[in-house]
């Protein structure tokens, strides 16, 4: 059975998934040959970051820095262990007609991708949706709520239709495929069920603790919180929004912890659900082999854990 203070995460990364304990963080990546490449990285407390993870409202900007950190890692190994599958497949199949992605365009790919998120992150979400809503409806009404919801609308609609769009590529994909496999294991494991692929497969691909619920809720809260400030003029709006960033973090994930707590309760469970809603777009049905390797992820994830646990007794 589960241990009910067991509480984990996870992340997709190429061909993979990373899933993080107390005090270890593990990939597993399938390689061409259908075996699996691990990669397993020690927590190293820092006592000051430790204390910050304590301090609401604190702890979810120190989260959300610490996890991007680690993912950044652990996706790297799973782009250059792709790589490298794929360079060995083309020295030794030379004659035959390469992958759908050769080595140099699936770093790159990984790379635009990153840069896209980091500036449709920064610029669009802050800036386009601010612009858009300034021009066309700057002299519809005075109501300065109403601008930031309408704001808000924009925001989540350029969202949706970006996550779409990059679905479409057999690489996203697939990355979504494996984000639904973590999913599904952590939603068996804590339901204190055997972990195999049978088992699995049984379980939905959506979870509350998924961050792309985060997501949703930053945007709900932005147009909480920019409603309670004062602004003369679009430069003056855009500069509150890039300043209360840490302020809109920091409650959104205080929000996303108590609307877990409370998805057991039949009335208040809904407040998840927008978040819910998103990850419709960014989990896909896995196969089975994925699910597998997404099993394997974290049991060896679990084996560290009671190795590093025994270890210190």
């Amino acid at each position: 059975m589960a241990e009910q203070n067991s509480i984990y995460g996870g992340q997709a990364v190429i061909e993979g998934v990373m899933f993080a304990g107390k005090n270890v963080h593990v990939t597993a990546v399938r390689k061409k040959d259908g075996s699996l490449d691990y990669l397993e990285v020690p927590k190293k407390e820092i006592p000051w970051v430790q204390a910050l993870k304590k301090i609401p409202f604190v702890r979810g900007i120190v989260g959300i820095i610490e996890s991007s950190a680690k993912g950044a890692q652990h996706l790297n190994f799973s782009a250059e262990s792709f790589a490298e599958q794929e360079g060995d497949n083309e020295k030794s199949k030379a004659e035959e007609k390469p992958g759908i992605f050769s080595n140099i365009s699936m770093i790159l790919g990984v790379a635009v991708v990153g840069v896209i998120s980091f500036l449709f992150g920064k610029f669009v979400f802050t800036l386009v949706p601010a612009v858009i809503e300034q021009f066309l409806f700057q002299n519809a009404f005075s109501n300065q709520f109403l601008h930031n919801l309408i704001e808000g609308v924009i925001k989540i609609i350029l969202l949706v239709g970006y996550i779409y769009f990059i679905s479409l590529t057999p690489m996203i994909r697939r990355l979504f495929q494996y984000h639904g496999a973590e999913h599904k294991v952590i939603s068996a494991y804590e339901a204190g069920v055997e972990l195999t692929v049978a088992n699995v497969q049984k379980f939905n691909t959506l979870h509350y603790r998924c961050g792309s619920s985060f997501i949703v809720f930053t945007v709900i809260i932005g147009v909480v919180i920019y409603s309670f400030l004062h602004y003369d003029g679009y430069v003056e709006r855009i500069l509150q929004r890039l300043l209360l960033l840490p302020v809109v973090i920091g409650v959104s994930y205080e929000v996303l912890r108590f609307t877990n707590s409370l998805r057991e309760v039949p009335v208040l469970r809904y407040l998840g659900y927008p978040g819910l809603w998103l990850q419709l777009l960014t989990t896909k049905e896995p196969e089975d082999h994925q699910v597998e390797v997404s099993i394997a992820s974290f049991n060896r994830m679990r084996e560290a854990e009671k190795r590093i646990t025994e270890g210190r007794a």
